[in-house]
């Protein structure tokens, strides 16, 4: 990952909040013609943080990434319907099989009308084990979403 990896992590950590403009437009032209991956999608929804680590970090990355990507793909962004509701401990501390068991429950969604039926696209600044995009994906599917799809910047 190499430079992509400094930039995202300037950005995450270092507060570097213009980056997200920057990396929105490296995964557009990643995509490049995948038009496919917008389709139908009604909503774009940041990976929520709890509140204590927003508050603490002083912004979202997904939800500046998610803004950004909004703003070039003239899709709604819904930012506070997915919730993080339990203070987890940092994924990028555990291995692989705990990431899934310490997110388990994490995530809720308020109001829940408001994806019912709708096609909806994640998107986080990072995969590594799909541990999160996987349970915000069936807490959204239990809310109502018809669809769940999800972008990253990078993958681990």
């Amino acid at each position: 990952m190499g430079s992509l990896k400094d930039i995202i992590i300037l950005f995450k950590y270092r507060g570097y909040r213009v980056l997200g403009k920057d990396l929105a437009s490296f995964a557009l032209t990643a995509l490049g013609r995948e038009e496919s991956l917008w389709w139908d999608v009604d909503f774009l929804i940041p990976v929520p943080l709890f509140p204590k680590r927003e508050k603490q970090r002083g912004f979202n990355q997904a939800a500046i990434l998610a803004q950004e990507l909004a703003d070039r793909k003239n899709i709604d962004l819904l930012d506070g319907e997915l919730v993080k509701v339990v203070n987890t401990s940092p994924q990028t501390s555990l291995e692989a099989a705990e990431r899934h068991k310490n997110l388990k429950g994490a995530f809720d969604v308020i109001p829940e009308h408001r994806i019912e039926g709708k096609t909806v696209l994640l998107i986080d600044d990072v995969y590594t084990t799909g541990s999160t995009l996987r349970e915000c994906s069936l807490t959204l599917m239990k809310a109502g979403a018809l669809e769940v799809r999800a972008l990253t910047i990078a993958q681990a």
